[in-house]
């Protein structure tokens, strides 16, 4: 039996973490811990009315969390997971060129549109199997266009991939990732390069494709001197999209299940073999993306709890007393159910809230468009938000069975969400179905089993993988309870759109 100690690098788009992890598996000795080292905040950077990231910032952070973990021991293994879409763009001498733009930047709107003018959403999906994201990286890259970095640019890396270049020198896009940009072809499982070049984009920003599990490459002698770290040391390419590391970490068992990787946004679906690439998935605008191992991830991209936030971070700025989560969630929970339903996916909600139009504000204008009684105080805002979540994950769960052929008998629930228990009831109630919550450290538990296993763990599959989940990492169970109408408030919401 070998112990192994690796880095797991969480990185999401409002706070990222650094985690040190040990792993072992065998009869009565099984350990899977992870820790949390160093936590930093992250948010897109308003610049020259444009938002970005400040990546540089965030190799700064990743660089001090690996530093902090080497002083208590050496390390065999680094992985990386990040949020999807966002690059970053090189020249010929590999440098980056400017900072990268965060997907809620406007300069994709109307974009979609021009790019179906070449390529058509039926064309597009029987490739991609993407939903209709108007921040997609496709679409990103066309509103590029012109401009003097794409014109110099030679490679366009995702931002795990972008920190693992800086780490060791090697460049690559990890496929999880990759299936996201709609440049890839979903069952091909390659660089869909003829699309890539009707939309108008060069293909030579193509970088070469690796699986979760391949080592990308030794830190350089350079990074190994600055952090500490040993120059055999090792970065993996892990599920860098964070929603498959979560996946991952789901403690299922058999294939009944469905999951909610719940956090800035949610992401609701099930684990396939296949793609489904009918019309009337591309009509209900599901996606297909890569999972770990050759799986497909059939879900629904939700707008998530990055509303609440957005909301708390108004209350904070208005007044005087500090507003806690804990409270409002409180007098959410003491709040009528269903009172104000709105949908959760309203393009007016992607936005970052400003002074003028802060996000309580937005939900109070949906409420009322649609004839709902509108939320004044925060916990009616707070239910209002949790309810619509809720009805969301209702539909979409049930849309995912239909459309796959698949029975789903219990929904899990991971992420930073599982910790919300007001929302986890209500999920079980709306959607009829057990809801286990937990673990609220999917993504990272998913990072480091895929290293784990790469490094000579035996985890020979998914199976093994939850397997060691399950026997590590207690959940949550949560029964419907009943005594909502969760069917008419679906019908409500339904005669407003």
């Amino acid at each position: 039996m070998t112990e192994l100690r690796v880095a797991a690098i969480d990185l999401g788009a409002t706070s990222g973490r650094v985690m040190a992890a040990t792993v072992s598996v065998g009869e009565g000795a099984d350990r899977l811990e992870v820790s949390e080292v160093h936590r930093f905040p992250n948010g897109a950077v308003p610049i020259g009315g444009s938002l970005h990231w400040d990546v540089v910032g965030i190799y700064r952070e990743v660089a001090a969390g690996l530093r902090e973990i080497v002083r208590t021991g050496p390390l065999d293994g680094i992985g990386i997971d990040s949020w999807a879409i966002d690059y970053g763009l090189l020249d010929r001498d590999g440098e980056l060129l400017g900072t990268p733009y965060c997907y809620r930047d406007r300069r994709t709107d109307g974009v979609l549109e021009r790019v179906a003018a070449s390529v058509s959403a039926q064309e597009a999906y029987a490739v991609t199997g993407l939903q209709q994201l108007p921040f997609t990286t496709i679409y990103q890259l066309v509103a590029a266009g012109g401009s003097a970095a794409l014109e110099a640019a030679t490679t366009l890396l995702l931002l795990p991939d972008l920190i693992g270049y800086w780490l060791t020198g090697a460049v690559g896009a990890e496929r999880t990732n990759a299936s996201t940009t709609g440049l890839y072809d979903v069952r091909e499982r390659d660089w869909a390069v003829a699309l890539t070049e009707r939309a108008g984009i060069p293909p030579r920003l193509l970088p070469p494709l690796r699986d979760p599990g391949d080592r990308v490459g030794a830190v350089t002698p350079e990074v190994a001197s600055e952090l500490g770290l040993e120059a055999s040391v090792t970065v993996v390419a892990v599920g860098s999209h964070d929603t498959a590391s979560a996946v991952v970490g789901v403690p299922a068992e058999g294939s009944s299940f469905a999951y909610i990787s719940s956090g800035t946004w949610s992401l609701v679906g099930l684990e396939l073999d296949e793609p489904v690439l009918t019309e009337a998935a591309r009509e209900a605008d599901f996606t297909n993306e890569t999972g770990v191992d050759g799986t497909i991830r059939f879900l629904k991209n939700v707008m998530g709890l990055w509303v609440l936030s957005e909301c708390l971070r108004a209350w904070q700025s208005e007044g005087d007393e500090p507003v806690v989560l804990e409270a409002v969630l409180a007098g959410a929970a003491r709040s009528p159910g269903l009172r104000t339903v709105i949908d959760i996916d309203d393009p007016a909600l992607l936005r970052p809230g400003t002074a003028s139009d802060p996000m309580p504000q937005r939900i109070a204008r949906l409420a009322g468009r649609a004839g709902e009684p509108v939320p004044e105080s925060p916990a009616a805002l707070t239910r209002c938000i949790l309810d619509s979540l809720a009805l969301a994950y209702r539909r979409h769960v049930r849309t995912a069975g239909e459309l796959a052929g698949t029975p789903v008998e219990v929904v899990h629930v991971v992420g930073g969400g599982s910790q919300n228990e007001l929302l986890c009831r209500l999920t079980a109630d709306a959607c009829g179905l057990p809801v286990l919550a937990g673990p609220s450290e999917a993504a990272a538990l998913g990072n480091v089993l895929v290293q784990a296993r790469a490094l000579g763990a035996d985890l020979p599959d998914l199976a093994a993988m939850r397997a060691l989940v399950r026997r590590t990492h207690p959940v949550q169970r949560h029964d419907p309870r009943g005594g909502l109408d969760w069917a008419a408030a679906e019908a409500r919401l339904h005669s407003t759109h």
